[in-house]
């Protein structure tokens, strides 16, 4: 297996599109993706989405009955040859409710030069962190 890489581009990259996503600021969680990326959700039951106009529309749904929502990254790595592999903790409030909600994934990126081309949720997140670390194998 490849080294993991040691530049935190990738990773502080991520970082900051998680952390605008909590904020409600699609512009500044998309920009980390490709104009053609696919967000491959299946696992989860929603779909998989083509283009970042799609995902847009997905994040605005899905955020639109919250009131409050945050991201916690509780792993983001650089796997090397292309693949980040990041696990979140979103803990939100639905919106006119005191209730919450919590929900913990993990996000496998395959990157073409700076942007994030497919991105791969799951919830089992030890199944996704091998098929993440077959992948950047694969890739190198």
């Amino acid at each position: 297996m490849s080294e993991k890489s040691t530049t935190p581009d990738r990773v502080e990259l991520v970082r900051q599109s998680v952390e605008g996503l909590g904020r409600f600021d699609f512009d500044a969680w998309l920009w980390v993706f490709a104009a053609d990326v696919v967000y491959d959700a299946s696992s989860s039951g929603v779909g998989t989405f083509k283009r970042v106009a799609a995902l847009r529309g997905f994040a605005t749904d899905w955020l639109g009955s919250y009131e409050e929502y945050e991201g916690r990254l509780e792993e983001n790595d650089d796997l090397g040859n292309g693949v980040t592999f990041t696990v979140a903790l979103w803990d939100g409030r639905l919106r006119g409710s005191v209730a919450r909600a919590q929900e913990r994934w993990s996000y496998t990126g395959l990157w073409e030069a700076s942007v994030i081309s497919r991105m791969i949720v799951r919830a089992d997140i030890e199944e996704a962190r091998a098929a993440a670390e077959r992948l950047a194998e694969e890739r190198g």
